[in-house]
């Protein structure tokens, strides 16, 4: 009854969340926090996962009504996405018979607040299967996703959108000068492998890379890591994992330009064919590479992909992400991931887009001729591990994946350290496909993602943003 909601509604105090349950649990009232600080997305995103995910009554048939404006829908349902993973061992759900339906509907406020558009729904579920995607290639542990698991997920999408992908594959990749994807995998039972989804669309005016990291398992190799610090890495294949959910819904959605999905894929794996501390492997750029220390292996396999992507695809633009190193949640924690970049204008764009769709972004020092000098080595064009760990490592790691391009190339480079947000306790997030979308949303054919590109003509302004950090409070 309106006596019952209203009460309910008077007593919600968020601070920053509340909740309120109704009619014996069978619904619940939720509220998001009623101001957002500039560095948090006013979606309040984080917030609508955690809610759901503590406050969702139980049942099979489950509804969730989202109260927001249409500049948060996307970020909104990406949000609800993450509260409900897809991969799950427990013997329990193996025995369930019912399959759990969740019903979201959004109910729009504040200005343009019409109905929503069939396709605006059919770009929600493009986007929200991806970040789903992502989240169990993450979730699934190495003996069930290893090399060759990931690339038939890879050759599953492709199938699914046409494409047939290029695999480059272990004694091959050492034969075409791949050393630092086959100095990381040689050792591993299955090999690694470099393997491109290309999307190469009629009228396209440029072409864009994106590269992802994909190691599904990281012992450390030889320097190897210890008995608290390995269990979780299973989780080091989030930026390829991400790349893979979010060109999915990219191609779906209708993508104007040339785009390639590049996965260097490996497990990063102990025994007598690991590389070695000392070992020199020559990358694809042609550079020379002495290893201080195997654990810092995604930085190699990522070098060989960003030479590629220059090299071989010719690529305008190129976007690496990778879960690169534990001290990105040092310096920008758990919820922004770390941006370096060698422009501006892409630095402000992945904070804008970050904002717009809730994978949250914020920059790092990007300074070559400050930090390179980290890398030096007696014997080769450069170690792969800084000398001092006190020099803003993320930087750096950033910075050696940049020089298998040149720090001279005239194309956009940008690195996103995803190590922290790629996960929230036990379970991945799925983060990096929302930005991706977002950040090049200006040139899909979806109204919706132009609508969130920070590239795009979505006209905001200042004054708007700051209106929406102070709305009111809004309802899940």
């Amino acid at each position: 009854s309106p006596q019952i909601w209203q009460a309910a509604l008077s007593t919600l105090n968020p601070n920053p969340t509340d909740s309120c349950p109704l009619y014996l649990n069978y619904a619940t009232v939720a509220a998001l926090p009623s101001r957002v600080s500039r560095h948090n997305s006013p979606s309040a995103a984080q917030f609508i996962t955690r809610l759901v995910r503590n406050c969702l009554p139980g049942g099979v048939n489950r509804c969730i009504v989202m109260v927001c404006e249409r500049s948060e829908v996307f970020a909104s349902a990406c949000a609800l996405a993450r509260a409900f993973p897809l991969f799950t061992h427990r013997s329990s759900a193996s025995r369930r018979t019912e399959k759990k339906t969740v019903t979201v509907e959004f109910f729009l406020v504040g200005q343009n607040n019409g109905p929503i558009e069939v396709a605006t729904l059919k770009c929600l579920a493009s986007a929200t299967e991806g970040v789903r995607l992502a989240a169990r290639i993450v979730d699934t542990p190495c003996n069930e996703m290893s090399t060759d698991n990931f690339l038939e997920e890879i050759r599953k999408v492709g199938k699914d959108l046409g494409i047939t992908p290029t695999i480059i594959r272990d004694e091959e990749l050492k034969e075409r000068g791949f050393g630092g994807i086959y100095g990381v995998g040689k050792a591993a039972l299955h090999p690694p492998a470099l393997a491109v989804l290309s999307h190469t669309p009629d009228g396209a005016t440029q072409t864009i890379a994106w590269v992802g990291k994909g190691i599904v398992y990281d012992t450390g190799g030889l320097s190897i890591k210890g008995k608290t610090t390995m269990p979780g890495m299973k989780r080091d294949c989030g930026g390829a994992a991400a790349i893979l959910g979010a060109f999915k819904a990219t191609v779906k959605q209708g993508f104007k330009d040339n785009l390639h999905a590049v996965f260097c894929l490996a497990e990063n794996a102990v025994g007598p064919r690991a590389t070695r501390p000392d070992d020199i492997h020559v990358l694809y750029s042609g550079k020379t590479v002495e290893i201080n220390n195997t654990d810092a292996e995604g930085r190699l396999i990522l070098a060989d992909g960003v030479a590629y992507a220059c090299k071989d695809l010719g690529a305008d633009i190129i976007l690496d992400m990778a879960t690169l190193t534990g001290a990105q949640g040092i310096a920008t924690g758990k919820y922004h991931a770390a941006v370096l970049t060698n422009n501006e204008e892409w630095e402000k764009a992945c904070v804008k887009a970050g904002r717009n769709c809730g994978d949250l972004v914020h920059p790092l020092v990007y300074c070559p001729e400050l930090h390179f000098s980290e890398f030096t080595s007696a014997v080769a064009d450069m170690k792969n591990s800084v000398a001092d760990r006190d020099n803003t490592p993320s930087s750096c790691a950033g910075l050696f994946i940049a020089s298998h391009i040149g720090f001279d190339w005239p194309g956009v480079w940008v690195h996103i350290d995803i190590a922290a947000p790629v996960h929230a306790g036990e379970r991945a997030t799925g983060y990096g496909v929302a930005l991706l979308l977002s950040l090049f949303g200006g040139a899909s054919e979806d109204p919706l993602l132009n609508l969130v590109s920070p590239l795009g003509c979505n006209g905001d302004s200042p004054t708007e943003d700051m209106e929406r950090d102070s709305k009111r409070r809004r309802l899940v």
